[in-house]
């Protein structure tokens, strides 16, 4: 599914080099479900921002569902992103004036699909996340841990083969944090294989896997469930 060999990244301000990223072998397997972990400035944002094509490497290859993305164009990058990657972050950034389903949808306009296909598959996703009864609610219509569910619901309806979560419980209490960790586990169970970002070690534990990146270098393998 994916897979980086000797991944570097360097940011030149102009005034000097910060080198956020050394040597990173990474790889992951469909149906994996993978926690990078890591303290601020650890390297983690960085390497997030790689593997979602959000950025590319200094140097290194980088491969993703059997496609070479390292060297491709901003363009082709956002091409891979919409079809390739789902994306849920801390913040839920739903759009307030429109339903659960009408936000879910809203990636799937960009592939020019019609009003019918996307319906359908916003449906799928939100049923996923066991949301069905709740579709025609508004944001401010839904809890926290709800908002973070239409999220992942929207990362889902265009079926890419790789979730990439970053810190997706920091701005929700524990108990709709560890609600989605369920959803996660709960995905993953049936196939999705899902990377998650985060700084706290028992949202990493909910993975099957856990990888510790420390001043832009992996460490490791540890053990998870």
């Amino acid at each position: 599914m994916l897979y980086m060999e000797n991944i570097t990244k360097v940011y030149d301000t102009g005034k000097v080099q910060v080198q956020a990223l050394t040597d990173v072998n990474f790889q992951v397997d469909g149906g994996e479900f993978v926690a990078i972990i890591g303290p601020s400035g650890s390297g983690k944002s960085t390497l997030m921002n790689l593997i979602g094509c959000l950025d590319t490497p200094t140097s290194g290859s980088y491969r993703l569902d059997g496609q070479d993305v390292s060297t491709l164009s901003d363009r082709q990058l956002a091409v891979v992103r919409n079809w390739k990657i789902g994306f849920v972050f801390q913040s839920f950034h739903l759009l307030p004036k429109l339903t659960a389903q009408e936000n879910v949808e809203l990636p799937l306009v960009y592939r020019g699909l019609s009003r019918e296909e996307r319906r359908t598959m916003a449906m799928r996703a939100l049923t996923l996340v066991g949301l069905e009864d709740r579709v025609r609610h508004k944001p401010v219509e839904l809890s926290g841990g709800q908002q973070q569910r239409v999220a992942i619901a929207r990362a889902l309806a265009g079926d890419p083969p790789l979730l990439l979560a970053d810190e997706p419980t920091g701005n929700l209490d524990s108990a709709s944090g560890n609600e989605i960790l369920k959803t996660l586990e709960e995905l993953n169970g049936k196939g999705r294989t899902i990377i998650l970002i985060t700084h706290d070690r028992h949202v990493a534990d909910s993975a099957g896997r856990i990888v510790r990146i420390e001043d832009g270098r992996m460490f490791e393998t540890e053990g998870a469930r």
